[in-house]
């Protein structure tokens, strides 16, 4: 068995591990990419990007079928060609999946190491039962993975997780899926404008990613309209037979409900990557789920040189917050026992759905009642969003009612993905409900609706005013 020694060690090369060997390198140090499982990163192969063909797919067929009421009339049946469809998911994720690959591949032979890593103490690493690597520091870049519930497993290859959709030849006829998150929503809609008979089965009335009880509640309406939903199911009973699978849930009103389905896609969350890892063998300090204790502004793990980032310290699983998170954890990594804290930018977070749900800054969970005003505006009516017959939306913003300092936003509705990057640009740069205001809004624009919300935000704040006086 081989011995390597480097400065900086970086396990995993995906969205957080790559950014931190560049950041590593260009530090001065030398580093070592360390990875067992496929190149490509979660992103392009499983997540982000393919998510994203399928859900392109899904708008196209939606809008075909959605033209008479603009005097548009498509002559015949719109048809689906499933194999059609995955197979452009398949391929241009290949491609995309390519150009990580060529990136990876530029990087020096010396630099890159195959195998999976386990710790022998807390700066000795075996990998692939092939190399001993001493280093100085660790960054742990080592990503997540779907979590799947007991009673699911016994399912076979009838219960799928994201990955396993892209892989996918053809679509299937119908399908359930457990779990109202983000994946699920928006792979269970995209799905089911593509033709599938979908039921997706939710908990506790989550709608994604919302907190905001009103906006919650008219998102599930919404949803409503593009598949069954029951946001609000107990699952008690889950039966294979043969290539079927047999699920009885008790609805909210309580009625026990059964129904057969050709597969149960599951999203019931992600859970970091450390297994392989052997941590049992340092003497980082473990929470109640075996993540080490790490502080969130620099990374480090306690007081010891390790470093982790990206969807393996589970805080916000993003593809721009790991690869942030990657180049701290590389340069603190380079620089230990010299740390700077990460300066994270403005929370943003959005849902790819039709229409798209978005959330920036503070969420509405999270903020002391009392303190903030809400500025509400519906896209039943705005203008631009009307005439495009893509009315549908309720937007909330919050200000904060001493500084009028915007805090944040949670909505359903159209363009929420660009609106959504005007609001965090906002938010990063601190300002006020007045100062947006002055900001241009061009007509007719759906971010007109924006302002909208704004102006109503500050007539709440005026209404408190002068109730507190």
């Amino acid at each position: 068995m081989q011995t390597i020694q480097t400065d900086v060690a970086i396990i995993g090369a995906g969205s957080a591990g790559l950014p931190a060997y560049r950041a590593a390198k260009a530090a001065g140090v030398s580093a070592l990419l360390i990875e067992g499982g496929p190149h490509g990163t979660t992103c392009a192969r499983v997540g982000c990007m393919p998510s994203k063909l399928l859900i392109a797919a899904a708008e196209a067929a939606h809008a075909a079928a959605h033209t008479a009421p603009f005097g548009v009339h498509v002559d015949g049946v719109i048809r689906i060609d499933g194999r059609e469809v995955m197979q452009r998911v398949k391929s241009e994720r290949d491609r995309l999946v390519g150009f990580v690959i060529d990136s990876v591949n530029s990087i020096p032979s010396g630099d890159k190491l195959s195998g999976y890593a386990r710790f022998i103490d807390n700066g000795l690493l075996e990998v692939g039962g092939h190399t001993l690597v001493r280093a100085r520091s660790i960054v742990i870049a080592t990503g997540s993975s779907p979590v799947i519930p007991p009673q699911y497993r016994a399912l076979g290859d009838r219960a799928i997780v994201n990955d396993d959709v892209f892989e996918w030849s053809d679509l299937p006829r119908k399908i359930a899926v457990v779990g109202a998150g983000v994946i699920g929503i928006e792979l269970g809609q995209a799905l089911a404008h593509l033709g599938v008979d979908v039921t997706v089965i939710g908990a506790r009335g989550r709608v994604g990613p919302l907190t905001d009880p009103v906006i919650k509640a008219y998102a599930e309406q919404t949803f409503r309209k593009s598949f069954r939903f029951e946001a609000r199911a107990t699952v008690e009973s889950v039966v294979r037979e043969g290539d079927e699978v047999h699920i009885g849930f008790r609805n909210e009103a309580g009625a026990l409900i059964h129904d057969t389905f050709d597969y149960v896609l599951v999203t019931a969350g992600r859970k970091p990557n450390f297994d392989r890892l052997a941590l049992e063998n340092t003497s980082l300090v473990l929470d109640d789920q075996g993540v080490p204790v790490y502080d969130p502004l620099t990374l480090q793990a306690g007081k010891h040189p390790v470093f982790i980032a990206g969807d393996a310290n589970g805080v916000l699983p993003l593809l721009h917050e790991a690869a942030d998170e990657g180049r701290a954890a590389g340069a603190n990594a380079a620089r230990f026992p010299h740390v700077t804290p990460l300066i994270r930018r403005a929370p943003i977070s959005v849902l790819f759905s039709d229409p798209g749900i978005a959330m920036v800054g503070a969420r509405h969970g999270d903020l002391k009642p009392g303190t903030f005003a809400t500025g509400e505006v519906s896209f039943e009516d705005q203008g631009r969003s009307r005439v495009m017959l893509k009315n549908t939306g309720l937007m909330h913003v919050y200000v904060d009612r001493q500084s009028r300092q915007f805090l944040g936003a949670e909505w359903i509705g159209p363009d929420a993905e660009h609106i959504a990057h005007l609001l965090a640009w906002a938010l990063q740069m601190k300002l006020t409900v007045d100062t947006m205001l002055e900001m241009p809004f061009y007509h007719p624009v759906v971010e007109e609706g924006l302002r909208t919300a704004l102006r109503n935000a500050v007539a709440a704040l005026q209404a408190a005013e002068l109730q507190a006086a």
